[in-house]
């Protein structure tokens, strides 16, 4: 019986680990997770093939680093496979957001696919802000998969000395 309770508590003590290390991860990965909503870029998978077919995922990880200096914030996202037509940004106060669609283009018309890892769809991804910027001198570029945005930081309030004369 000693067995079975110790056991029992072993395995108790599993889950909860193992539910402590999902919490974790879950939270350090939450910024990077961004949700593709699909569209009509996925394949149609013929009815007869559905039991062989693993779709592709509707979460998936937008890879990515926010970098600051003294004179700007620096946003660098991966997101190969697309064109530089196929974002939208958008800069609302300490936001930035950044949209887009990838799509699934066939290279052949003969086999099919049986797994996509990648996922396809529309995004949209919030970035916070460590900092307030000038949205009308912000960049962006695009190359070798990788989306760059340089936004300038807006002048520093300084706090400034002034003498008042006590009477």
């Amino acid at each position: 019986m000693t067995t079975l309770n110790e056991l029992k508590h072993g395995l108790e003590e599993a889950w909860e680990s193992l539910a402590e290390g999902w919490h974790r991860l879950r939270e350090r990965a939450a910024g990077a997770l961004t949700r593709f909503k699909p569209g009509a870029s996925v394949p149609a998978v013929p009815r007869r093939q559905e039991d062989f077919y693993l779709a592709s995922p509707t979460w998936a990880l937008l890879a990515g680093d926010v970098y600051e200096d003294d004179r700007k914030v620096v946003i660098r996202l991966e997101v190969p496979g697309m064109e530089k037509e196929d974002f939208n940004l958008e800069l609302r106060g300490d936001l930035l957001i950044v949209q887009g669609e990838k799509r699934l283009e066939r290279e052949t018309s003969e086999g099919r696919y049986r797994v996509l890892q990648c996922a396809y769809g529309h995004f949209h991804r919030v970035i916070p802000l460590p900092a307030e910027v000038v949205a009308d001198r912000v960049q962006a570029s695009y190359r070798n998969g990788v989306l760059k945005i340089e936004l300038p930081k807006a002048a520093a309030r300084l706090p400034r000395n002034i003498e008042i004369p006590v009477r």
